[in-house]
């Protein structure tokens, strides 16, 4: 169930930013668990590259996504920036998913 005032519009806003910030912080977790091991240990710097690449325009899109979020569902200053510093924290993303955008 999602946070809503009977608007079409809000419900794909928010699934779109949830599923952005799912796959914001798998990149993220790619990136850092993966990628960089691959890089410093084994010489193959291609794979942070690429997933680097794909992780910062989904960090772009977050952090966009959180002004909207902002907006939309009337978050306070502070939980906006608790969202967008959520973003840069392994597994912050997935807290602010649970704590932010679902109703229980």
């Amino acid at each position: 169930m999602y946070i809503c005032k009977k608007n079409i519009f809000m419900i794909f806003s928010l699934k779109s930013f949830r599923i952005i910030s799912i796959l914001e912080g798998i990149s993220f977790l790619v990136l850092l668990g993966i990628g960089m091991p691959l890089k410093y240990i084994a010489g193959i710097p291609e794979v942070v590259q690429t997933v680097g690449m794909a992780h910062g325009l989904l960090f772009i899109l977050y952090v966009i996504g959180a002004f909207i979020m902002k907006q939309k569902l009337n978050w306070s200053i502070q939980t906006l920036l608790i969202v967008i510093l959520c973003s840069i924290l392994p597994f912050g993303p997935f807290y602010a998913d649970r704590k932010y955008l679902i109703v229980k």
